[in-house]
């Protein structure tokens, strides 16, 4: 999820620290919002703040779009996100101040640095939904054919933005365990029985 950039300097401040650290965050959206929203190509785009943004490819609606940075430069490519998607919200609505609709993320990290996000008895996850008052959900199940999880984050852009941040503090401090094998959109084992099954003039699986 993340590693050290090699050319950081000897007794740097905290900030500077921070700076030298290269963040990856993996999250799960629709190509179509990706693709108009931010003008991002499908092989990659840089982001304001250096960060690169990249969208898989693929027919399925859903999309693997990946977030490579210092981790102040993710940050700022994720409020960009999170702000353009609350822009969407409101232009399907009436325009009346109805409050500020909640946006959702749907962030990609490996099962094994769940434990540590959720924390022992739930605890870490339950400071992270006080601190910030965004809603957080980690999957219980893996993504299809893949060692990963899916961590729902939800509220308005600000508190999402401050969510994220604690998900990612956590996360680099807890490298993930073993082989990760990333969750690729459509490649379902199940698609692709139902479609042999289907081939073979049998009915759908039960």
């Amino acid at each position: 999820m993340a590693s050290p950039d090699g050319a950081s300097g000897m007794g740097g401040s905290p900030e500077e620290t921070e700076l030298s650290i290269t963040l990856t965050l993996r999250m799960l959206m629709h190509g179509k919002v990706m693709v108009g929203g931010l003008g991002a190509a499908q092989g990659g785009q840089q982001c304001p703040g250096s960060a690169r943004i990249t969208i898989s490819e693929g027919s399925c609606p859903e999309r693997i779009t990946t977030i490579t940075g210092s981790t102040d430069a993710v940050f700022r490519a994720v409020s960009m996100i999170a702000f353009k998607l609350e822009e969407d919200l409101g232009a399907g609505s009436d325009g009346a101040a109805m409050g500020r609709a909640p946006v959702t993320l749907r962030l990609v990290i490996p099962a094994s640095q769940c434990g540590s996000l959720i924390g022992k008895a739930g605890a870490k996850i339950r400071e992270i939904r006080e601190s910030t008052g965004a809603q957080v959900q980690v999957a219980g199940d893996l993504l299809p054919n893949s060692t990963e999880r899916a961590v729902t984050v939800s509220g308005v852009p600000d508190t999402i933005i401050q969510c994220v941040r604690q998900i990612c503090a956590v996360i680099l401090e807890s490298p993930p365990k073993g082989a990760t094998i990333p969750y690729h959109p459509g490649l379902s084992l199940g698609t692709i029985l139902l479609s042999a099954n289907q081939v073979r003039g049998h009915g759908p699986l039960g």
